[in-house]
């Protein structure tokens, strides 16, 4: 018996059908609709982990990462007509119409069921879309000590060993106290090593150095909110807003806030649907997240008598409620 990661291939290079017209064939592989989604969504997982991070730009790894998913969708799509088909047509010949437009709501359904599966469970994919290389003039160092302290950090804080990280960065700073990136990641070491004032202090030391850096503004509301200092979070998140004005992660941010801690769910909703539709425009799995806010949020205004509110919020969105 073949393999799934076998099979995909073959239905994908070979669309050919006859041998598959009767229900036992199918049957007979012994493959179901989780096992068949996993496989897909483990092969994209692979995919997704042969991007290079540290040599590209946030656009080019959304596009890398729409890629992987895009070339398994359509191998998921296919099987799953497939199974479907076999077992509603044990006695007849299988018709398959299989939809390769990428906008339709169709293809969109299998597209996005493999990135629910990623989200929940493919590391690669959590830190392709945490990376920010987007750097600016001070981003990285010309020195070549600093860039070989940075990379060393760099090494260890992949491994959530920050500790060790946090040396090196200290050292490349020492090195060139203009690197900004390298403030970013002390100000992440510190944030993770529960050393919420220094890593204020990193961050605002990255963003005099480079006033435009996403790291550091997108970083700051997320240490106040660990402070507890909900306000400030907003705050942090506006200011961000007011430099990336079409970054889904400000909005999001607030929504979080607005949701968790303020329990103010009109200003959490309005702040996820914008979230949430710039995560579609720019193909960012993150939608999924925003997606289980809102889902979120509908309870808590269906059980308060707000259903009402909440669907002519989501209207002036532009979003149909599913």
């Amino acid at each position: 018996m073949k393999n799934i990661a076998t099979l995909v291939t073959v239905f994908l290079t070979t669309i050919s059908f006859a041998a598959f017209s009767q229900i036992g064939a199918l049957n007979d592989l012994k493959i179901d609709s989780v096992q068949m989604l996993r496989t897909s969504a483990q092969l994209a997982c692979k995919c997704i982990d042969s991007i290079n991070i540290n040599e590209k730009g946030n656009k080019e790894i959304s596009e890398g990462i729409k890629n992987c998913i895009d070339n398994q969708t359509g191998a998921y799509q296919l099987i799953s007509k497939l199974m479907s088909a076999s077992a509603n047509n044990s006695d007849k010949a299988i018709t398959i119409n299989y939809n390769i437009d990428k906008e339709s709501n169709e293809y969109k359904r299998y597209y996005f069921q493999i990135e629910h599966w990623l989200m929940d469970s493919c590391a690669s994919l959590k830190l392709a879309v945490a990376s920010n290389n987007d750097g600016s003039e001070f981003s990285y160092s010309n020195d070549p000590k600093a860039a070989s302290e940075y990379n060393d950090g760099v090494d260890y804080m992949q491994k959530e060993k920050y500790k060790e990280a946090l040396a090196h960065f200290e050292k490349a700073v020492k090195i060139d106290d203009k690197f900004a990136f390298a403030w970013d990641n002390i100000g992440l070491c510190n944030r993770r090593l529960g050393k919420l004032d220094d890593a204020l202090k990193a961050y605002n030391k990255s963003l005099q150095i480079s006033p435009l850096g996403k790291t550091p503004l997108q970083n700051i509301p997320v240490v106040y909110e660990f402070k507890k200092d909900y306000d400030k979070a907003l705050k942090g998140y506006s200011d961000m807003l007011s430099v990336y004005p079409t970054d889904p992660e400000s909005y999001y941010g607030m929504g979080r806030i607005y949701l968790l801690y303020k329990e103010d769910f009109e200003n959490g909703l309005q702040n996820m649907c914008k979230a949430y539709n710039l995560y579609i425009e720019q193909n960012s799995p993150y939608r999924v997240d925003a997606e289980k806010n809102i889902q979120y949020i509908y309870g808590k205004m269906k059980a308060a008598g707000n259903e009402d509110r909440f669907n002519k919020i989501l209207k002036e969105n532009n979003i149909t409620p599913q």
